[in-house]
């Protein structure tokens, strides 16, 4: 038991750190505090400290004027979405249900209180019934809340300059991205939340209010994750964070933890981290530990899991550490590119939007059996397979490394692109990247059955730009053809200049193939003939 001594304006209520919140509803400890005068009631402040504290109750006792104390008025938090707990006496007063997430009951005195109030049974069916309302069948897993922030302007909703960044996006459709994003994630969803203030609160993004009952929601809903669809500075994170320890992330943050899962190489892992602490390293001033709820878990695997306070000058050091070993690394990688330009082998590299098929149609053409799945990012490595083609070409004509009439090309897959991806992961896998600058095709792998895929496109064009390669050769493929009619798909096509294919279907190759042979082995034909 604590006691604390305020003033006539209110208590300042200590750290809670010894009592965390954990998987149980409620915290396990009580407010008990006085009014100066008998009659005052709770306030919304007291209400509020309930709820984004999770405490068991919070009670306060008036002071009658002989000093004796009086009338007793207390709160407990109710199962999210419910009416009072049935079967539960308000006391003498009539009680009053506060949006059905407290209830507030009025005792006479005291003694009465003492005499009709179990506290010990109450709390204990109170949690056994939040549990088994908030029962979820994988509690292991992380329990977000996914958060969008949008300006309004004359009645439409237009991102804010910092928030969803270029491109065509709707906030709703950005956040049907994040959800996919937290599924790649094993995130569990609990529930999408879109605020349109007037402005951006640099602070919270919205009103203080505003965040404190979204925070209140959350946390009535089991979630242990706030995500944001924003990037947020690093005041803004230190700011939510004090108002709550619920661990808040943003969009670049899952993302960089669906690459911490999902690297499997030494290379891999390198980058990773690499963009992890870079990430990372403007954020570690201030106060250290709402750093630290950002730590294990989603978006602090990696660096986070090893070092929760690490300070900025061996972060730095572990940065430059990595970029050696990074630089080591590709040294390997550019030996084997010498390799396949002195076979003088055509290469093709595979691009495209996350979750747009580039893997499956690679292993479709080839035959090969890389790793797919149906998520965002289940690729992470690059990898090369020999793709051969029987084509028609001049007699006398002859490339190194083939039998006559037969041709062959080195087919890469790549990592997916994504909307606004992470500059810090951008930096780490420009290594990678670079194999792209010795292609002679980018094959261009469009999920045709995505109702996004004009922004997509986009999207894949600017990294392409950011990187310099928009002047490469680039043949259009839309991918997931299956999905739509034989009209859309060749109106589709012929709009774009593209082909359209199903990797699952090997039978729909023949455009694809012939393009190639047009793109590649013509070009190549007419210089030798030269």
């Amino acid at each position: 038991m604590q006691v604390i001594v305020g003033d006539a304006k209110g208590i300042f209520i200590p750290s809670l750190e010894a009592y965390p919140l954990g998987r149980k509803a409620l915290r396990g400890l009580r407010l008990i505090h006085t009014h100066l005068k008998d009659d005052e009631k709770l306030t919304r402040d007291d209400l509020t400290d309930l709820a984004l504290l999770r405490l068991d109750l919070v009670c306060a006792i008036g002071v009658r004027e002989d000093g004796e104390p009086g009338a007793v008025e207390l709160a407990h938090l109710l199962p999210a979405g419910t009416s009072p707990v049935a079967g539960h006496s308000p006391g003498d007063g009539a009680g009053r249900d506060a949006g059905k997430r407290f209830e507030v009951q009025d005792f006479g005195d005291l003694g009465r209180f003492r005499l009709r109030f179990d506290f010990g049974g109450f709390v204990s069916a109170l949690e056994s019934e939040m549990a088994r309302r908030r029962h979820f069948e994988d509690d292991k897993s992380e329990r977000a809340i996914l958060v969008g922030v949008s300006v309004r302007a004359r009645g439409k909703t237009f991102p804010p300059a910092y928030g969803y960044g270029t491109g065509p996006y709707s906030i709703e459709e950005s956040m049907d991205e994040l959800k996919e994003l937290a599924r790649s994630a094993g995130v569990l969803v609990l529930d999408s939340v879109i605020q349109r203030p007037k402005e951006i609160n640099p602070k919270y993004l919205m009103g203080e209010g505003k965040m404190k009952e979204l925070i209140i929601d959350a946390l009535d809903k089991g979630a242990t994750l706030l995500v944001f669809d924003q990037d947020l500075g690093p005041s803004q994170i230190r700011s939510i964070t004090d108002l709550t320890e619920l661990k808040v992330i943003d969009r670049s943050q899952l993302i960089l933890d669906i690459f911490a899962r999902r690297a499997g190489s030494r290379e891999g892992k390198v980058q990773v981290e690499l963009a992890q602490l870079k990430y990372l390293l403007p954020r570690l001033t201030g106060k250290g530990s709402s750093m630290s709820r950002l730590m294990g878990g989603i978006g602090g695997r990696g660096p986070g899991e090893t070092k929760l306070e690490v300070d900025r000058r061996r972060v730095r050091d572990r940065i430059h550490l990595l970029e050696r070993q990074l630089k080591a690394l590709s040294l390997g990688r550019g030996q084997r590119k010498k390799r396949r330009v002195e076979r003088g082998l055509p290469i093709v590299s595979i691009v495209g939007y996350t979750n747009a098929g580039k893997s499956t149609l690679l292993n479709a053409l080839t035959g090969s059996g890389t790793a797919v799945e149906d998520r965002m990012f289940a690729t992470l490595e690059t990898a090369s397979r020999r793709l051969k083609l029987k084509v028609k070409i001049p007699v006398g004509t002859v490339f190194p490394g083939t039998a006559p009439g037969q041709r062959q090309v080195i087919i890469t897959d790549t990592v997916g692109f994504i909307r606004d991806l992470p500059k810090d992961l951008i930096a780490a896998f420009k290594a990678t990247f670079e194999e792209l600058e010795d292609t002679d095709l980018l094959l261009h792998v469009v999920d045709a059955s995505n109702p996004r895929f004009p922004q997509q496109m986009d999207s894949v064009a600017r990294i392409l730009e950011e990187l310099g390669l928009s002047s490469k050769p680039r043949l259009v493929v839309f991918n997931k053809a299956d999905r739509l009619s034989a009209d859309e798909a060749g109106a589709l096509s012929a709009r774009y200049g593209a082909v359209a294919v199903s990797a699952l279907a090997p039978s729909t190759f023949g455009p694809l193939l012939a393009a190639l042979e047009d793109a590649i082995w013509h070009e190549k034909a007419a210089k030798v003939q030269v």
